[in-house]
């Protein structure tokens, strides 16, 4: 397995989003330097390319190197970020037509950029992946497929904006909530989809913050650990993986951030064996 370390921090909406940086680096320093690849992060926050999406243009700028990194070879990659919009390139980059992308977080990331208060693009990613061209601004549309919203999968999620939750209820997006989470819940949903391999997505905010302290808003109520862990082993198992995603640790300092990389490491690892 070889991972891609993405230190971006202009998807998200924070006045402490740097810190998204800075938690993606403490990783990048934990992982195997011969399969690891650094994508470099413009430091300008770049505009909005006439949206309402706060520093698109380095969003795009940033996809662009993600998917060039990720060409290099076609075998499945670990893309750890900074914020959740480096998974723009790299869930596009995995995606088969089989594939079912299963979506870790706190928040589904299915807001309307065009409508919702909050149009940062870590947000909005998950709405731009899925394979509705017409629902997202035009920066952001691909000719690749995007996956179906039939087989997106999300778990964990406990934070929804009104929005959020109709535009999934209409499409039927299959939920495993976090309240009583089970691995083999999560594989029933996922087998439901008719996948064929799977690309995971952890946004590190669907733990529980009582077990994990770097993260930017914390949402009660997440999953612990282990759970998380054994619930990727169980997909694992199942189906092969594409691709994965880690995002969005944002650790106060140095010695925050070593509190928590031993989790990351065995998430990572749990995607990696």
């Amino acid at each position: 397995m070889r991972f891609v370390v993405v230190p971006q921090w202009q998807g998200s909406g924070s006045s402490r989003a740097m810190r998204l940086a800075d938690g993606a680096h403490a990783v990048f320093g934990d992982l195997p330097s011969s399969a690891t690849t650094l994508v470099e992060v413009p430091v300008g926050a770049g505009d909005a390319l006439g949206t309402r999406v706060p520093r698109l243009s380095s969003v795009l700028t940033i996809a662009d190197q993600v998917d060039r990194a990720l060409r290099v070879d076609g075998s499945p990659a670990v893309v750890v970020g900074g914020d959740c919009g480096v998974e723009l390139a790299a869930v596009r980059r995995a995606l088969t037509p089989g594939t079912a992308v299963v979506w870790f977080s706190a928040r589904p990331a299915l807001r309307d950029p065009a409508t919702t208060d909050d149009p940062a693009f870590a947000g909005s990613v998950l709405r731009a992946l899925v394979d509705e061209p017409d629902d997202v601004p035009e920066p952001l549309r691909s000719d690749r497929p995007g996956v179906p919203a039939s087989r997106v999968v999300l778990a964990g999620v406990r934070s929804w904006d009104d929005d959020e939750d109709s535009w999934a209820e209409q499409r039927d997006v299959a939920a495993v909530s976090a309240l009583d989470f089970s691995p083999d819940e999560l594989v029933e949903a996922v087998e439901a989809t008719g996948a064929t391999d799977v690309y995971v997505h952890v946004d590190l905010d669907v733990l529980d913050p009582a077990t994990f302290r770097g993260l930017l808003d914390p949402q009660p109520f997440g999953l612990e650990p282990g759970v998380l862990v054994a619930s990727i082993t169980a997909l694992r198992q199942r189906w092969p993986l594409v691709g994965a995603g880690v995002c969005a640790f944002a650790p106060a300092d140095a010695d925050a951030a070593g509190d928590d990389l031993g989790t990351i490491l065995r998430v990572v690892g749990a995607l990696s064996r």
